[in-house]
């Protein structure tokens, strides 16, 4: 049994069961036939270490011939769904800032000091991947809607799990507000659900642990890549992905 939130140096473990557990029964998806290299990346938006990995998934996105591909985990969904306390704030900034002091990326005070201190607050994770998959679906957007959630909670500390939230920041990135809520309406619940579950399955058969993790396809071949080395070396992390 995987505990929750038990991060590490370089990632968070998926929730609440062995990755065989959570997706008994569920089956891998067929092997993507591409003209080029798919690189498959298994998140959440609620983890500080996927947020420690976005200039990485920025540079995967300067690659030519590379496609992304976006796979939300479900890390902080059901029982999972976390609500702020004097606990979970001491437990995550701590590895707010090793992340800080590995990746770069900025934490900003509104989210140490503003929504960590919050206890109103839930992290969860469902509606923020329901909403990156609406922005795919509708414009592909998807990697842009990720990135804007990511600096929305990490930076601004807003509840991203807001429906509200999300709207706003839909339109920040250009989406038309009323396709972008029929489409969010569309994808809830269920449609997320099998998405995680999916999700989940690749996690499996790649041999990854948690999040973030990253796959590099060419072919039927799937090939897990140690992201954790490339922090803070965004041409290194180009160069794997081109050879």
């Amino acid at each position: 049994m995987v505990k929750n939130h038990d991060c590490g140096d370089s990632s968070c473990p998926l929730p609440g069961a062995t990755v065989k557990d959570a997706v008994a029964g569920v089956a891998a998806p067929a092997a993507v036939a591409a003209k080029g290299a798919v690189l498959h990346y298994i998140y959440d938006p609620m983890c500080g270490w996927c947020y420690g990995a976005a200039p990485l998934l920025q540079a995967a996105g300067e690659v030519d011939g590379l496609t992304i591909e976006l796979h939300g985990g479900g890390m902080m969904t059901g029982s999972n769904r976390k609500q702020i306390s004097t606990q979970l704030r001491n437990y995550v900034m701590q590895h707010d800032h090793r992340i800080a002091a590995m990746t770069g990326q900025p934490f900003g005070d509104d989210y140490f000091n503003g929504l960590l201190l919050d206890t109103a607050a839930v992290l969860d994770s469902g509606p923020p991947t329901t909403a990156i998959l609406a922005a795919e679906a509708i414009a592909g957007r998807g990697l842009a809607m990720l990135a804007r959630i990511q600096a929305a909670h990490y930076v601004q500390g807003l509840r991203v799990a807001e429906t509200a939230v999300l709207h706003t920041l839909a339109v920040e990135i250009g989406l038309e507000p009323v396709l972008f809520d029929s489409k969010f309406a569309e994808l809830g619940e269920a449609a997320t659900h099998a998405h995680i579950a999916a999700s989940r399955a690749l996690l499996a058969r790649v041999g990854g642990q948690g999040f973030p993790t990253f796959g590099l396809q060419r072919g039927a071949q799937i090939e897990m890549l140690d992201a954790g080395r490339f922090f803070g070396q965004a041409e290194a992390w180009k160069a794997v992905l081109r050879r």
